[in-house]
């Protein structure tokens, strides 16, 4: 798929999809969540009120991920016990999604990893240790969420789901990897924590204060 503009199907606001990678995106002016597909837009359902989000992230903040410029282009958002938190859809300059978790001045950025016999989530506990392409990882935390909504562009259909849970991984190392079992087939997603200030973050939110 290429850049596409057109007319949203419910308001008919303009909507530009930013990055070829995108399938979804949310209108700003009725939050009506659309789907790109090869022959038109389709409006498959409405985003609720967001909660409230003291992230200084935003749509459009820009930073650099290991000599690699990146743009947040969308975001899942999470709710849990310990509150909320955000997962940021990233496109990086040379076209790959990549994400960014923000949980509690928390980051880690990660990739999804195809990867063939990921266990069932029935079968996930603490402790339970799995090697991925030669790196060793335990399971440290494991999250039952419900989601809470969707902002901007995202890679894949992700509007109509209620609760979802991820298996959290780490090696001796700084790595880092996620169980994502919020779709029928897990997925993995692999990668490090990461410091805030090494993003080099730009074009963040303010607050008042600040």
């Amino acid at each position: 798929m290429t850049h596409v503009t057109g007319a949203c199907p419910n308001c008919g606001a303009p909507l530009d999809f930013q990055w070829p990678s995108s399938v979804q995106t949310v209108c700003a002016y009725c939050k009506s969540i659309v789907i790109r597909t090869d022959v038109d837009l389709k409006k498959v359902g409405t985003v609720a009120d967001l909660p409230p989000d003291s992230s200084p992230i935003q749509l459009a903040t820009e930073g650099i991920y290991k000599n690699k410029a990146f743009t947040v282009a969308g975001r899942i958002i999470y709710e849990y016990e310990q509150g909320t938190w955000n997962e940021w859809h990233v496109v990086q300059n040379d076209g790959a999604s990549a994400w960014l978790s923000d949980a509690q001045s928390q980051y880690c950025y990660t990739y999804a990893t195809p990867h063939k016999d990921l266990p069932p989530a029935a079968q996930v506990r603490v402790g339970n240790r799995y090697n991925w392409d030669g790196i060793p990882f335990s399971v440290t935390t494991i999250t039952e969420a419900n989601y809470r909504g969707v902002e901007g562009e995202l890679p894949f259909e992700y509007w109509d789901k209620t609760t979802a849970t991820f298996a959290d991984c780490r090696s001796t190392n700084a790595d880092f990897a996620t169980l994502d079992y919020s779709d029928e087939q897990p997925v993995l997603y692999r990668g490090e924590m990461v410091d805030f200030d090494a993003l080099k973050l730009k074009t963040l939110r303010t607050f008042e204060g600040w």
